[in-house]
């Protein structure tokens, strides 16, 4: 069984899913896919008039400001655009895929943040009305059932609010649970990098191997959004996850070149990290 995050950065694209699709096709062992949609919700965003607001934390990290306003835009570019466009590109390559988000069969809850308190434009804020929350536990009963039934599920947040809400939780934090409650023998991550590098501006400095029994030392790698996506594989290897690997999603035959050793693979051992 794999978990295979899918990142929304615009690079991927329609294109890219066509070659997920393909390497679904030919995979020898059963899948579920988790996707995200952060290009096409601020392209969206823009389209509306509402560009993306991004907030700062005090720890550095980025997130988006989620609104009403624009939990509606991210139920229609990822529960609607992008699921349904992969769901499509996988259906034509023969993969009989389901799409679902998060909040099907409370597939993931969460607990809505009450105060969000960041740096927007420079500017320190609290934020009262945000929809992002806290992933606090997946049920993988519907999960089950759509693969004992050879069904591809694609997956997607949001995910279901304590409050009845919608929430915008992490598509990596959701990837890494389901990997655990499934049981997963791996976990792979597939952005617009090569992998992990140890220069964001230079994709030569390809990271070949993360020490998790280093945890500190990986996480000095990281910087931005893949400060979460380290954490989520750190979490993964300590939690049972056979190996977790970041890979490249732009390029043909994803699936096939990250399981041949392609990418950064996250090892259990205590050896230097080598780039």
């Amino acid at each position: 069984m794999l978990v295979i995050k899918i990142g929304g950065g615009a690079a991927i694209g329609e294109r890219g899913f066509n070659h997920f699709a393909r390497d679904l096709a030919a995979l020898d062992q059963p899948a579920i896919i988790v996707h995200g949609g952060n290009a096409e919700l601020s392209q969206l965003s823009r389209d509306l008039g509402r560009p993306p607001r991004m907030v700062t934390s005090a720890s550095g990290r980025v997130t988006r400001y989620t609104d009403a306003a624009t939990m509606d835009a991210m139920l229609m570019a990822y529960c609607g655009k992008v699921n349904k466009r992969l769901v499509s590109a996988l259906q034509t390559a023969g993969v009989n895929a389901v799409g679902l988000s998060a909040i099907d069969g409370k597939i993931a809850r969460g607990r809505r943040k009450p105060v969000l308190r960041g740096t927007e434009d420079g500017k320190t804020r609290v934020y009262r009305d945000d929809h992002a929350g806290t992933l606090e536990a997946v049920d993988t009963r519907l999960l089950r059932l759509l693969l004992e039934a050879a069904y591809l599920p694609v997956l997607t947040p949001p995910a279901f609010g304590d409050d009845g809400v919608p929430i915008n939780v992490d598509g990596d934090k959701l990837a890494l649970e389901l990997a655990i409650a499934l049981g997963a023998d791996g976990l792979l991550f597939f952005s617009d990098t090569p992998g992990l590098l140890a220069d964001r501006a230079d994709e030569t400095t390809l990271i070949r191997e993360l020490d998790a029994s280093r945890p500190e030392a990986a996480l000095a790698i990281a910087s931005g959004r893949m400060i979460v996506k380290v954490e989520a594989a750190l979490g993964a290897i300590e939690r049972g996850v056979g190996r977790v690997i970041f890979a490249d999603g732009r390029v043909e035959q994803p699936i096939r070149r990250a399981l041949a050793g392609n990418g950064t693979t996250v090892v259990a051992r205590a050896e230097p990290v080598s780039a």
